[in-house]
């Protein structure tokens, strides 16, 4: 199937988005354009920074997808010789409810530091003014959340949907459009960012030598566990789905003089998997040493949002039953797949 001109356009929207990592994190976030009776949607797995080098886009048959919809059917069909392997996005029912021609999802991390809150309302419909917007409690991805944001856009026409635990979601006749409703959210809904006390490097290889932990790349996945109150945040569960599907629920503390070997060799005795990252109180973080490109942004990700929310926020963290449904779920397997294969 030969894509419309109008892909072009997006791929470079897309690659902008993607490259902001206070927009969109590894393989999250997603970007589509309705074409006729096509549905261009991100690919599951693949990159929003890869738009312009990679064909990271399908095409999905767009009133088949609805119809099935309809029936409680998330299956996602694709366009007549759409000649890819490439699955849709998890997302792509919430890209084919939209009615806009351009949609496209972020998991902004300051609309994450927001979304987290039980005590935001207030703020949202302060901050958000003007615009047409609707706030929606955590969802789980594919048809729930699809199903919730049918209910809304039912009632009400809306660009802009805040996802409780999740991200932002936005809609507009041309991508220009789109990038420039995100940067008002994002202008509306900008946090300031605690100074975390800078990591102990020496330090933090010493606890890691010999083990099969090592030093992220990115300096800031440090102030999760050099602030006191970031690293509270991040300990005692989990934000968003993400943060779930990359780093597993909650991150744990290795206390002082405490070896990641001993703590793996437990973790793996009690059935669990070894940790993907750990947290030194004071010191910093470290990460294992297969940890994915995707795991490595999460870690940065989790550092920006839980950085950004106030001594006083009062947070709301996914429950059990969603973080089992996040890692029990096929789709999300295959993502994570995709992601480590980059």
């Amino acid at each position: 199937m030969r894509p419309p001109q109008s892909l072009n356009e997006l791929r470079r929207m897309s690659a902008r988005v993607g490259r902001n990592i206070l927009l969109v994190q590894g393989a999250g976030g997603n970007s589509s354009v309705k074409d006729g009776d096509v549905l261009w949607v991100k690919a599951s797995g693949t990159w929003l920074a890869d738009a312009e080098d990679k064909e990271i886009f399908v095409p999905v048959a767009l009133s088949a997808a609805r119809a099935a919809l309809t029936q409680g059917d998330e299956r996602v069909p694709l366009a007549k010789d759409a000649g890819t392997t490439l699955r849709a996005s998890i997302e792509t029912s919430l890209h084919a409810l939209m009615p806009h021609r351009i949609v496209l999802h972020v998991h902004s991390v300051n609309t994450i530091a927001w979304g987290v809150r039980t005590d935001a309302r207030d703020e949202f419909a302060r901050r958000l003014d003007g615009l047409a917007w609707r706030y929606l409690d955590y969802h789980h991805p594919g048809l729930p959340l699809a199903r919730a944001v049918g209910e809304a856009i039912a009632q009400d026409a809306v660009d802009v949907l805040i996802l409780g635990n999740h991200g932002l979601v936005v809609g507009a006749a041309g991508c220009d459009a789109a990038e420039a409703l995100v940067a008002d959210v994002e202008s509306r809904l900008e946090l300031e960012q605690r100074r975390a006390p800078v990591a102990d490097h020496d330090a933090l290889r010493t606890v890691g030598a010999g083990t099969s932990y090592r030093l992220p790349r990115d300096p800031r996945a440090h102030d999760i566990a050099t602030d006191r109150y970031s690293r509270a945040i991040a300990t005692s569960g989990s934000l968003y789905p993400d943060h779930v599907v990359f780093l597993g629920p909650g991150l744990p503390i290795l206390e002082h003089h405490e070896s990641p070997n001993v703590m793996t060799a437990q973790t793996i005795a009690n059935g669990l998997p070894p940790p993907v990252a750990l947290l030194v109180p004071d010191v910093g973080s470290l990460i294992r040493e297969d940890a994915s490109d995707g795991a490595e942004a999460m870690l940065s990700c989790l550092a920006l949002v839980t950085s950004r929310l106030p001594l006083t926020a009062r947070v709301n963290y996914l429950t059990s039953e969603n973080e089992h449904a996040l890692l029990n779920w096929d789709a999300e397997r295959y993502r994570r797949q995709l992601t480590a294969d980059r």
